[in-house]
């Protein structure tokens, strides 16, 4: 004969290891998810920086529509450009010029199956958002425009 206190003995330790199981799998999934969302966006210079390390991760990247390189489709709705870094800038709001007079890194951006932003322009500072391939092409799936970050009235002459 089986007394009733065996049975909720029995019971106890499946219930713990049951709800240590959904506890352990909650845990996964956010830290998952803060580990490939925890960063807002890398600018170009650190995607260059560890462009081996990102491989085909998703990845946002904030940069400048370098003037010359842009590339519009409309009939398959492909958009081509080259996104260089943004400029420092100095207490005045005038680009800092470096020193040493190299070329920028930049990457190749190929969006497609979108329709190109409206504020979408050379020199334009932009957010991309997308994959990173093979030879520094970047996959976008979303294209962004930054607004100014300062509102700058227009000088009275």
């Amino acid at each position: 004969m089986t007394r009733p206190g065996n049975q909720k003995m029995n019971i106890r330790p499946r219930f713990f290891i049951g709800a240590g199981l959904i506890i352990l799998a909650i845990g996964y999934l956010i830290g998952n998810a803060m580990r490939t969302t925890s960063e807002y966006y890398l600018t170009v210079t650190e995607v260059a920086a560890r462009q081996s390390e990102l491989g085909a991760q998703a990845l946002r990247v904030a940069g400048r529509v370098k003037p010359g390189t842009v590339n519009w489709d409309p009939n398959t709705l492909t958009l081509k450009f080259e996104i260089v870094p943004i400029p420092d800038l100095d207490a005045a709001g005038a680009p800092i010029k470096p020193v040493v007079a190299t070329e920028p890194v930049s990457f190749r951006v190929v969006a497609a199956g979108e329709p190109k932003p409206d504020m979408f322009a050379p020199g334009r500072d932009v957010i991309v958002e997308g994959k990173l391939g093979a030879g520094g092409v970047i996959t976008a799936t979303q294209v962004l425009t930054s607004c100014a970050s300062k509102y700058k009235p227009k000088q009275s002459q």
